[in-house]
């Protein structure tokens, strides 16, 4: 199955330097795991992390996991070398590369035609790797709608809280909590919606950002909460046990799933010759229409990405 229609409800990152944390991912529920050449990675320990990580993707164990490296971004000297040396030598064991610190289109196009030229020259399927694209920058967030539209590769527009909040100077250092001072609604609402609709106007992911405190597990599920009610598709973890919240989070609850798939039954039986060809029609006490099918669609991809069965079935009334 391609990466693009995958659940990525939880997203972990993984220094590229740890041999200890690349076996533990491994073993972790994650739906992604990211190898991070960059904030995680110290400048003298990237050169022997890159080597570390095509060992690590070669070796393979990863399951059904998407397998990401996050690169440095394209102001610094490392990026060219992060992404000739992780691909050539394990570009048929990786799904994507995520790009930080994305300022223009231009950045994401430049790093398309570099994976190009690899592919091309190691003799992998062009297209294949995809690319995720990460706002931490108020010119980014600007750009957003032309970042996600820059090439088809691109599979998620990400939310990068911690650098997007200095670059902003944002009265605050504490990531993913409301700043001080700001007592009504959520700070970060513009930010995210912007993200959000730069990535549903051009069929993309959105994923949030981490959540530093990691023993807050409860802190972790508020914020996650607001994310996912907005629409996105998920978060980073930073920590084993943020893991199953979300998961949880970003997944329908069970009976919501079930509803989301009834409906979507019974729409297409009611619409249909035998069902009387009905434009709207009542299941229980609820009348649904296209408008309904829709919003069901939205419950049961993601119940249905990520691996969720009907514990309920919607049967016609004459049956």
């Amino acid at each position: 199955m391609s990466t693009r229609n995958r659940a990525r409800r939880s997203c972990l990152a993984v220094p590229g330097s740890s041999q200890k944390f690349i076996d533990k991912a491994r073993t972790l529920p994650a739906d992604q795991v990211f190898l991070d050449l960059e904030d995680a990675c110290a400048p003298l320990a990237k050169p022997g992390a890159r080597k570390t990580i095509v060992a690590a993707l070669n070796e393979g164990g990863w399951g059904e996991r998407i397998r990401v490296v996050r690169v440095n971004d394209w102001t610094t000297e490392w990026t060219y070398r992060d992404v000739t040396e992780v691909v050539e030598g394990a570009g048929a064991n990786l799904d994507a590369i995520m790009l930080p610190k994305v300022q223009t289109a231009e950045q994401v196009v430049a790093l398309d035609l570099l994976l190009t030229q690899i592919e091309k020259s190691m003799g992998y399927e062009v297209g294949k790797i995809g690319i995720e694209a990460q706002i931490e920058n108020a010119l980014g967030l600007t750009n957003v709608n032309a970042i996600a539209a820059a090439s088809p590769r691109v599979e998620t527009i990400i939310f990068g809280p911690a650098d997007f909040m200095a670059s902003i100077n944002m009265k605050s250092l504490v990531v993913g909590e409301q700043p001080p001072g700001y007592d009504v609604g959520d700070a970060y609402h513009h930010i995210l919606m912007s993200i959000l609709m730069a990535a549903r106007a051009h069929e993309k992911l959105a994923i949030d950002g981490p959540y530093l405190q990691i023993k807050d597990v409860d802190g972790f599920r508020r914020v996650a909460g607001r994310s996912a009610a907005l629409g996105f598709d998920g978060k980073w973890v930073l920590h084993p046990g943020q893991i199953d919240a979300a998961n949880e989070t970003f997944s329908p609850l069970q009976s919501d799933y079930d509803h989301a798939e009834n409906i979507l039954d019974a729409y297409d039986w009611y619409t249909s010759e035998a069902g009387g060809k009905r434009g709207a029609a009542m299941i229980g006490d609820e009348m649904i229409d296209e408008a309904s099918r829709k919003m069901a669609l939205v419950i049961s991809g993601k119940g249905r990405a990520a691996g969720m069965e009907r514990t309920d079935r919607w049967t016609p009334p004459e049956a």
